[in-house]
């Protein structure tokens, strides 16, 4: 896992074939300003249709699913749910206003059917439905998302995506948005999103590291944020869901078959260190969401995967947010967004599947 270096590897990439674009290196703000942007009113809030279709535990305060108990160690209550319309937000951020990277995000694409895997609140599968209407939109999660309105063309599963699939049609599109410790083998779960495209048709992964880096060495290896990091990675390995490393998630894409792959590398600053506006906005919305999200991230992990007290976890965590909040610390979590295009089956391959003559 990577922690502190700037790019993935070059070697691994390029001979992977792989297209890399990296963000430029991020100035800190001199000022001792503390005003930052306003983000209450972006947060979309949703209302739930019916409680009755969770069957959830409660532990430390928290809910959690029972659904395929075990493979999902993190909350799904409200206050869940707001950090992820708020993560949302800072994806669209990141990516400049739009759900994706991938060509069937350009404007004027058409798009017939779409696979949101990992849909979480819905707010991906929703946006993405309203943008283009003609194109059915399926999100697919482990939790029922907690919606009132949704478009007529946009669907939600609850399903176990580490299982069998059963879609017995291809989809032109498919979204993959921070499942990284959900996902137990990437390459089985990479080659089913191969197999259920339609030629031509993109996979798209959005996905963060695990771990924050900083390109003045003044996020330490010592500190608590990395050391919180370091733990719950071998929380999710005890799990049999480890953080992936995301850059090598590109190669695998190729590996499997997928052609004309592009990785774009973004970041996600701590808090609102930077000077330049735009990441200093992304800064103040990514404190909020790792502060919104650092005890449910890590109360499960460590007191069932590591056998911490629930007052340890909390006990560590004041100086993990302490760590958060200073801006004399220029991290920031490497966000990344990684397409390929299933190609279409050139006439040696048609040949070569096609049943051999028998004589009569």
């Amino acid at each position: 896992m990577s922690t502190s270096n700037d790019a993935p590897s070059a070697t691994a990439v390029e001979q992977a074939n792989v297209q890399t674009v990296v963000e430029a290196r991020i100035a800190p703000d001199e000022t001792t300003d503390d005003s930052t942007s306003d983000i209450g009113s972006d947060i979309a809030s949703n209302s739930s249709v019916s409680s009755s279709v969770y069957e959830f535990r409660v532990e430390h305060g928290r809910k959690y699913q029972k659904y395929r108990e075990g493979k999902y160690h993190y909350p799904i209550d409200e206050r869940e749910s707001e950090r992820l319309d708020l993560q949302h937000w800072l994806c669209l951020g990141s990516f400049r206003n739009k759900l994706g990277l991938a060509p069937p995000n350009d404007e004027g694409s058409s798009v017939k059917r779409v696979l949101d895997l990992g849909t979480g609140t819905g707010l991906w599968a929703i946006e993405f439905g309203d943008e283009h209407p003609a194109a059915e939109v399926i999100g697919v999660d482990i939790v029922p998302p907690q919606v009132e309105f949704v478009p007529p063309n946009v669907f939600f599963e609850i399903d176990d995506i580490d299982e069998t699939w059963t879609y017995s049609q291809p989809f032109d599109y498919i979204h993959s948005r921070m499942m990284t410790s959900s996902i137990s083998n990437w390459e089985a779960y990479i080659q089913k999103c191969f197999d259920h495209l339609e030629p031509n048709g993109y996979l798209e992964l959005q996905e963060a590291d695990l771990f924050p880096q900083s390109d003045d060495d003044t996020l330490k290896p010592d500190a608590a944020i990395v050391r919180s990091c370091e733990n719950v990675q071998k929380a999710c390995t005890i799990f049999g869901r480890p953080f992936a490393s995301i850059p090598d998630l590109a190669t695998v894409m190729t590996e499997v078959g997928f052609k004309d792959v592009v990785l774009t590398k973004n970041k996600w600053p701590m808090n609102s260190w930077p000077k330049d506006p735009h990441y200093k906005t992304l800064g103040t919305w990514s404190l909020e969401n790792y502060l919104q999200g650092i005890e449910g991230w890590t109360m499960a992990a460590f007191t069932k995967g590591l056998g911490w007290t629930k007052e340890q976890v909390q006990v560590f965590l004041i100086d993990v947010r302490n760590e958060m909040k200073d801006k004399t610390i220029h991290a920031y979590w490497p966000v990344y967004s990684i397409y390929g295009r299933k190609p279409a089956p050139t006439p040696n391959d048609v040949e070569n599947q096609a049943p051999e003559n028998q004589n009569p």
